[in-house]
């Protein structure tokens, strides 16, 4: 059997790879605390589950439009309105199964061999291998502390060139729960109106798991730039804000023909998404604000425990998060020593020893295009994050 080049090609997602790590680990008896997955440990909303038991007891299972509902359309449509002051309408958003894959399919749709996607490093994992199976180049540009990584307008105009076809970008980040600023965002806009070639997709799937006080979304591109509507792609799903990882439920919202040609592909690709989790996403959206503000403060709560938590551990630091459910720990301190007879090289080898020896899983910054950090979830309890720390504080204490 011969293979695409693709197929050779392919890598598997290293969160989901860690977290099956993990259940191996867990399922041999060991103790093990994963803070890899970012997936919220909260429950889907009340409301919006019975929802999708509803839809199962009324037989509403059955195949909606490839891109979904009109009733969910408009109601995304309406939540965009609210949250960002953008009209979009019905035939200017789709749904998908997740908005992994309404990433995908845009990607799909505007890439193919030759063209470059800018991607500011640290990332989400699986950026640039849904950027490559198009055939365009992944270029990640890299954004450290001087940065606070975040790509700049500077870096941005250096990066673009006329292969250009998309930029691709999440605030709040995921890995580091940074946010561009409104500052940082006319900047970032006024490089994008001296190239109309390229295309923007913001993946603003934290953009209301945002820290501010004002109880808004995150400062978004099209706030700024309202010009720039008609060349960006805005996605968001069910998963973050309302717990519903495993709904598989995504939407996006842009111009209509990219919004038409993805549903194309979803509909040769996948198929309409979940019935039962299109009526449990309208009602999340009808009626989650509410449950959003109790969990963004249940997160400023834990966020607070786990910085000082984490301060306690000399030789880390951590990025301060505006937003996501992510820290940033900066263990480049701890690379080129020793534990017992292994040096720690990179900061895979630091998570390996985490998780072998202590049972704590973490993601290695490597994973994201930055050598030198681990991304640990807080999504988790206090407890869990108590003693995962102690683990991690003995784990250093052995260091040499």
């Amino acid at each position: 059997m011969k293979f695409a080049q693709r197929a050779l090609n392919l890598k598997t997602s290293p969160t989901l790879f860690l977290v099956a790590r993990a259940k191996e680990l867990q399922a041999q008896g060991h103790p093990v605390i994963s803070l890899t997955v970012g997936e919220p440990d909260w429950p889907t909303m009340a409301e919006a589950s019975e929802a999708g038991i509803e839809a199962i007891r009324k037989h509403n299972t059955k195949y909606t439009p490839a891109s979904g509902n009109l009733e969910l359309r408009k109601a995304i449509a309406a939540k965009y309105k609210l949250d960002l002051n953008l009209d979009y309408k019905p035939t200017e958003v789709m749904v998908g199964p997740g908005a992994k894959f309404v990433i995908f399919a845009a990607l799909q749709m505007l890439c193919e061999a030759g063209d470059e996607v800018i991607i500011p490093s640290p990332y989400w994992v699986s950026y640039p291998t849904m950027a490559e199976l198009t055939g365009a180049t992944a270029k990640t540009v890299i954004c450290d502390e001087k940065e606070n990584f975040k790509i700049t307008a500077q870096k941005l105009k250096e990066a673009i060139t006329e292969k250009t076809k998309v930029f691709l970008f999440s605030s709040p980040s995921n890995p580091t729960g940074l946010v561009y600023t409104s500052q940082d965002l006319e900047s970032l806009a006024e490089v994008f109106r001296q190239n109309p070639h390229v295309t923007i997709l913001s993946d603003d799937i934290y953009n209301n798991l945002y820290f501010g006080n004002d109880g808004t979304v995150a400062p978004h591109l099209l706030k700024v730039a309202p010009d720039l509507k008609e060349r960006t792609l805005v996605i968001n799903g069910g998963s973050k804000s309302y717990a519903m990882t495993g709904w598989r439920i995504g939407w996006a919202a842009g111009p209509q023909k990219l919004i038409q040609l993805m549903g194309d592909y979803q509909s040769q690709a996948t198929g309409a998404p979940s019935t039962i989790a299109q009526e449990a996403a309208l009602v999340a959206l009808q009626k989650g604000e509410p449950e959003i503000r109790r969990v963004v403060q249940l997160l400023k709560q834990r966020l607070d425990s786990a910085l000082k938590l984490f301060a306690t551990i000399p030789g880390l630091s951590v990025a301060q998060p505006q937003g996501a459910f992510y820290l940033w720990v900066n263990i480049k301190s701890y690379l080129g020593k020793k534990f017992k007879d292994q040096t720690i090289a990179t900061d895979k080898d630091f998570a390996e020893i985490l998780l072998t020896q202590f049972f704590v899983a973490t993601v290695p910054g490597t994973e994201s295009g930055n050598n030198g950090y681990l991304r640990i979830s807080f999504a988790t309890t206090d407890e869990n994050m108590k003693e995962a720390v102690h683990r991690l504080k003995e784990m250093t204490a052995a260091i040499r």
